[in-house]
């Protein structure tokens, strides 16, 4: 199988490291019981990051390994020790890359030696409970998840970066033309379409130096698809000025300098965005003496036009001094309109999905379904197997205003709220409730407000609210046998989170699959 040399588009699947989960540790030490929580942070997941790099000139690499994945943040440990940071993953791009989504909508245009792309942001670490300890929750018993890092589907488009494009007919010459004026060595031949990929040049006129790119042959019906120069006129895109190259010594039938023109003219306008470039023509190969006459013949008519005419020939250099002069003055008027272009560092955030605003609630026939960066992120932060890590949940999308909300929209209890993108949500059950907070607390790693009957909290609570009738020698522990022997029967706990953590489930919530309530 033949190996391609030179790639200019290709499909990338990105994935950002995750970052490392938080620690729920209580520090230990000999004659100090009671040392408090000493859990450290999840580092952040590695990013990865486009780079403009000069020495890179195709997407080759891209082409025979598209799945790229940036390192996963580490997880945090006991005596405060955080997680190490992820590393960055760095991909270099030719200059002149062009980043789209796939359904086409542009997301960066990498132009500049050292521009820089974060394509996928990695994934923040979850907090240790150190540093969720407060003075209401003085040791958490539990930690946060770390949230996973973006993942994105890309195509990248290269668009090289020349200063002047030579367009023309196959077999025209355009290949001899850059070869004699620069350095580059192309593959020549006496057949047409013998340039299959676009080739570069360097051209040197007084002090002015500028690159010349050279792109397949083009036919009529090339707008259709027909030969190979279409899908490579990206490549002069970005240029300053065209030359068309015309042949004035075609052995073929029918052709004269002037159809060929407007025939390539007419597939430029057919592609579109060329409009506004500077023409000139090089009519080729006038060693030969009857390229020599047809170019006397046809120049009066050319610069009727408006156009600048050159008789040129590749393989004796005539005339080829004059060309490259006309080249670097429209290149040196160009560059002087156009700013300097400094390096830049593009990160690209996904957009809000509430408009900028904390959160959105909108019902659907599944439910009430909340949206927006703050509940989606904390979502995924929470670790659901540990009662304490929901109340706190709970109580951290009660703050911002989600209950208050949902009961302003109508909500009742027992109603599907639904929290995080389709097919990967959490789904609680509504519970409208008084507020709560971290005093409520059980013990640790247990969140009392999620559970229906906690006959042991029960009875402490019986046992202080008769201290204050207890005879004068009556202690705790006769208080308490007291209650025993009187059978008082324990009031049944209500949940008092607001949106009902007991209930909860991960996935779409029409997946047939999915469990039951916990």
């Amino acid at each position: 199988m033949a190996v391609p040399t030179f790639v200019d588009q290709v499909t990338l699947h990105i994935s950002a490291g995750r970052g490392g989960n938080g620690v729920a540790s209580v520090h230990r030490e000999k004659f100090k019981p009671l040392g408090g929580p000493d859990g450290g942070n999840g580092g952040p997941g590695g990013s990865v990051i486009l780079r403009v790099d000069p020495d890179v000139t195709t997407l080759i690499d891209f082409h025979h390994g598209n799945h790229r994945k940036a390192e996963h943040g580490g997880h945090g440990a006991g005596a405060h020790r955080n997680g190490g940071h992820g590393a960055d993953l760095i991909l270099p791009v030719p200059d002149g890359t062009l980043v789209k989504r796939l359904d086409g909508e542009v997301l960066g245009d990498m132009v500049g030696a050292g521009t820089e792309m974060v394509i996928a942001q990695g994934g923040r670490g979850g907090l240790g409970n150190a540093a969720l300890a407060s003075s209401k929750r003085k040791a958490p018993g539990f930690a946060l998840l770390g949230e996973p890092g973006d993942e994105i589907d890309v195509r990248l488009e290269l668009k090289v970066v020349a200063d002047v494009g030579l367009v023309g007919f196959p077999s025209a010459g355009k290949s001899s033309l850059i070869a004699a004026m620069s350095r580059a060595r192309p593959k020549i031949a006496d057949y047409p379409f013998t340039t299959l990929v676009p080739n570069l040049g360097v051209v040197r006129a007084g002090e002015v130096t500028f690159t010349v790119a050279d792109v397949p042959g083009l036919i009529e019906g090339a707008a259709d698809g027909r030969g190979l120069g279409h899908d490579f006129l990206r490549h002069i895109e970005r240029c300053a000025a065209l030359v068309h190259v015309v042949d004035t010594a075609t052995i073929e039938p029918g052709r004269n300098p002037l159809d060929d023109l407007d025939v390539i003219e007419n597939e430029l306008s057919r592609y579109g965005g060329l409009e506004d470039r500077p023409r000139l023509v090089a009519l080729n190969k006038v060693d030969v003496p009857d390229g020599s006459q047809i170019a006397d013949m046809v120049r009066d008519d050319l610069a009727e036009r408006g156009m600048r005419v050159f008789a040129v020939s590749a393989a004796s250099g005539e005339g080829l001094q004059a060309l490259t002069y006309a080249m670097a003055d429209i290149v040196a008027q160009a560059r002087a309109a156009v700013p300097v272009v400094e390096a830049t560092r593009i990160v690209l955030r996904p957009t809000a999905v509430d408009g900028g605003g904390e959160f959105e609630i909108t019902e659907s026939p599944e439910g009430w379904r909340v949206r927006g960066p703050k509940p989606e992120r904390w979502v995924r932060q929470t670790d659901f197997s540990n009662e304490e890590a929901v109340g706190f949940l709970a109580d951290r999308l009660n703050r911002i205003g989600i209950e208050d909300r949902l009961v302003k929209l109508g909500a009742q209890e027992g109603d599907a709220v639904i929290i995080g993108q389709e097919g990967n949500a959490v789904v609680f059950d509504f519970k409208p409730s008084v507020e709560a907070g971290a005093e409520m607390l059980g013990r640790r790693g247990e969140d009392e407000r999620l559970r229906e009957e906690r006959p042991s909290a029960t009875r402490r609570r019986d046992i202080q609210e008769q201290m204050p009738e207890r005879s004068e020698n009556e202690t705790r522990a006769d208080v308490a046998r007291r209650i025993d022997r009187s059978g008082k029967a324990a009031p049944k706990q209500t949940n008092s989170s607001g949106i009902g953590p007991m209930s909860y489930e991960i996935g779409s919530k029409d997946d047939p699959d999915r469990d039951g309530e916990e």
